[in-house]
């Protein structure tokens, strides 16, 4: 499913939004996907925040200080789509 994202821009609190290449886009608030914690701690500096970048070699959006999310999860959220499942199918005896 994995859908690049093309165009990010930093909104209010912890909003971004976001495009994906094939024209999907909408508003996802950071703080309700992750706590602003560990890695993610230093979105908590409104600098920091609006420091986000598109990574165009991986197609996700990531910032200086390392954090990135999963395009796909983002994806999800902004189309109302289902996450794809990456496990293993249970074999039947």
């Amino acid at each position: 499913m994995l859908k690049d994202i093309v165009e990010v821009q930093a909104l209010d609190g912890y909003r971004l939004k976001l495009r994906f290449e094939d024209g999907a886009e909408g508003v996802v608030d950071v703080a309700q996907l992750v706590p602003l914690t560990g890695v993610f701690a230093a979105l908590r500096d409104r600098k920091e925040f609006v420091a986000v970048r598109v990574n165009p070699e991986l197609g996700t959006i990531g910032w200086p200080a390392g954090a990135d999310l999963d395009p796909d999860v983002l994806y999800a959220l902004v189309t109302g789509m289902a996450l794809p499942s990456y496990e293993a199918p249970v074999e039947s005896e």
